[in-house]
């Protein structure tokens, strides 16, 4: 298989195919704090996601009310040397709901340079990799994040910045005040989440319904060099764990040839949903989250295969439900 040239290379030292993402470290959504067992398991994912090949880490401040990078930043205590070989991204923006507020999104100065602090001082690191703003702000004034972003990384607290959840118009409006590029945008991109595709491969058909994902998105960050990351790669295990005996046509079918195509390919049944993401030109690296280490190894398989054109479309019409037009 081919050396495949992520846009993301450009930028940081430490590249891989796949994200390992943390939002399930750090014990669960509640206010108990972390615990030996916490921190075990994060060696435990950390090990097995770098024995998979992995070495880039999804963070975002609100993970498990940000046990996630606590525990993380455990890790890192206990095993220094593994910063040097590990490139760690969190996201901020996300304020949950309390007492001044709803749940809301906030791209104030304030606010990112506050999140900062408490995600350098959560990893117990100087700089973070990538900063990414994780959904968009209606509020936003492009402005003062430019100002703010400028700030973090001359202070050194931040070496790049990216964005999660926005459309190309979104992010072609923030970067005309930015000094620096957007290296990576993150999306909810998967064989059970189909928009993307469907925006570019329906657009001018008559009979088919518009969906919400903005029209080149996909192509603008091609065009732009950003990285693409797919949050929910793994469809939450649907064609690969889950029961689908009384789910729709679309997807029995798809786990059937999701399994087949494991069968021929010798590999993981994960291994065949995230290439299907990583066949696109756009080099896309898939986002995992699960803390179960065999399947951790099993996503990592996904690495050492390239679908032919004929299994790509062949999984991307089963999951879709109807033949392309």
């Amino acid at each position: 298989m081919a050396a495949i040239n992520y846009p993301l290379a450009h930028y940081v030292k430490n590249n891989s195919p796949l994200v390992y993402g943390c939002m399930g470290l750090g014990g669960g959504w509640n206010n108990n704090g972390i615990s030996a067992d916490d921190i075990k398991q994060a060696h435990q994912v950390v090990d097995a996601a770098l024995e998979a090949g992995i070495v880039i880490f999804d963070h975002a401040d609100i993970y498990t009310f940000g046990k996630a990078e606590q525990v993380f930043g455990e890790v890192l205590k206990q095993r220094p040397e593994l910063r040097q070989v590990i490139t760690l991204q969190s996201k901020c923006g996300i304020r949950l709901e309390d007492k001044l507020g709803p749940k809301r999104f906030d791209f104030s100065s304030q606010w990112i340079s506050h999140s900062v602090d408490n995600i350098l001082q959560r990893l117990g690191i100087e700089q973070l990799d990538i900063l990414m703003l994780h959904r968009p702000d209606p509020l936003m004034e492009v402005e003062d994040v430019a100002a703010t972003f400028d700030a973090l990384r001359d202070s050194g607290k931040v070496a790049h910045f990216g964005v999660s959840n926005m459309q190309q118009r979104q992010m072609a409006y923030l970067q005309t005040k930015l000094s620096q590029p957007l290296v990576c945008n993150q999306l909810e991109l998967s064989l059970s989440h189909l928009a993307w595709l469907e925006e570019s491969v329906t657009g001018g058909c008559s009979g088919y319904n518009a969906n919400n994902f903005a029209g080149g998105t996909i192509e603008y960050c091609q065009q732009h060099k950003v990285q693409l990351q797919a949050w929910g790669s793994l469809s939450q295990g649907l064609f690969t764990a889950a029961d689908v005996s009384n789910a729709a046509a679309p997807v029995q079918q798809t786990t059937k040839l999701v399994a087949r195509l494991a069968a021929e390919y010798q590999v993981s049944k994960e291994a065949i949903v995230l290439a299907w993401l990583m066949r696109h030109p756009a080099r896309i690296q898939p986002v995992i989250g699960t803390t179960n280490t065999a399947r951790i190894k099993a996503c990592g398989q996904a690495a050492q295969i390239e679908l032919t054109r004929e299994h790509w479309y062949a999984l991307y019409v089963a999951a879709r439900g109807a033949e392309l037009p």
